[in-house]
């Protein structure tokens, strides 16, 4: 398959992906079971039997892409994890962006994140999230910047906004922004870094969604403004791996997070909420040991949607585009293990899988372009990126 021209791929259903999901990483180390484990796996989706046939048009090649976004002027910023922004045009035309902030760079762990200001037309800020250098190890930041896109492109007044905490080792950033319908505060997922039982503490902010001031200050009405020892800019608690966070058009909250061996998820998420990691899991311990499920315990909200096997997702949408007819409002998850993307759709309070179109590589990032097509962004060095259009 040649990485230029417009490529014609009739794609069937993916199997769902082998292996753990953590980015088929090797498995970290594992939080103990509860004595309550259950050994009987909890339903997962069957793929929809469903085929697709897309375009595929490969666009440029980037070195461990993560995320990009739209401008209004219809190029794009791509982020590579080395630490590199890309200012992009949809002929594939790539100018590297400096004022970078310093990221660290292991594993999975680099600049993640770009999103645009809520006020972007008027003040050409953009948000990024990255692992940071500190003691300790590295941390989860979130900075604001501005934007001069011109022949020389540029990143002025950078300025850090928000760090997880603690500082440590591991992978796993979650690093997902999403700023809320009225744009005055940013939701941020924070992944727990391989470390478990972080998870469920009140005193620092991994294994969280948050919710903060453009400030960087907890906003109120958070959940537990209140609780001594806590966090106040802890808006959901017992999350893994948080790879997608969007709301939707009806101004809800969702997200997509990495389970262990089986049970990635997709949620709803609302204030004060605990997901259960690592006490339950629709998943289990790389080791073969159980993990109670979220039905054993009331006080855990389960997701929507599991999937086991894994379908390791990456990035999130809701489309709102009808290039893709009868797609519109479906929830399209990038899949890394999966090797394509998944398209589920939200009734009300429940959800369901209804189709998988394969991809031939595993998909870290999508987005919808301008005209409603669908960009993808391939996994890994010398990853593609790739526009998607109904054939």
């Amino acid at each position: 398959m040649t990485r230029t021209g417009l490529m014609t791929v009739v794609l069937a259903v993916a199997l769902a992906g082998c292996g753990g999901s953590d980015e088929d990483a090797s498995a970290p180390a594992t939080p103990t079971p509860l004595p309550s484990a259950t050994t009987t796996p909890s339903p997962t989706p069957a793929p929809s039997p469903t085929v697709t046939a897309v375009n595929q048009r490969v666009v440029a090649t980037f070195d461990n892409p993560w995320a990009m976004v739209f401008l209004p002027d219809g190029r794009m910023l791509v982020t590579e994890e080395p630490g590199q922004l890309q200012l992009v045009t949809q002929a594939g035309a790539k100018a590297p962006v400096a004022g970078v902030p310093r990221v660290a760079f292991s594993g999975q762990l680099g600049l993640q994140d770009v999103v645009l200001d809520p006020g972007f037309v008027t003040n050409s800020r953009i948000w990024l999230s990255y692992a940071e250098p500190a003691t300790g190890g590295q941390q989860l930041a979130v900075a604001r910047a501005t934007l001069s896109a011109g022949a020389t492109p540029r990143l002025d007044d950078v300025a850090v906004i928000w760090r997880a905490t603690p500082a440590t080792t591991g992978g796993q950033l979650g690093a997902r922004l999403a700023f809320a319908p009225d744009g005055r505060t940013l939701f941020i997922s924070s992944g727990e870094r391989q470390q478990g039982t972080p998870a469920q503490e009140l005193s620092g902010t991994l294994g969280k969604i948050v919710r903060i001031n453009l400030d960087g200050t907890p906003p109120a009405g958070n959940p537990f403004t209140a609780t001594a020892g806590a966090r106040a800019e802890i808006w959901s608690l017992g999350h893994r791996n948080p790879y997608g966070l969007v709301f939707a058009s009806d101004g809800r909250l969702f997200e997509s997070e990495m389970g262990p061996a089986g049970g990635d998820e997709f949620n709803l998420i609302e204030s004060g909420r605990n997901y259960g990691w690592p006490r339950v899991s629709e998943g289990d311990n790389y080791d073969g040991s159980a993990i109670p499920r979220h039905a054993t315990n009331p006080i855990y909200t389960p997701p929507l949607v599991s999937w086991t096997p894994v379908i390791a997702p990456g990035g999130m949408i809701q489309y709102r585009g009808a290039a893709f007819a009868g797609w519109t409002g479906d929830f399209i998850l990038a899949g890394l293990a999966q090797q394509g993307i998944v398209r589920v759709r939200v009734t009300g309070n429940t959800a369901t899988e209804v189709a998988r179109i394969g991809l031939g590589a595993r998909v870290r990032e999508v987005e919808e372009g301008p005209a409603g097509s669908l960009w993808i962004l391939r996994d890994g060095t010398g990853a593609a990126l790739v526009e998607l259009t109904p054939r």
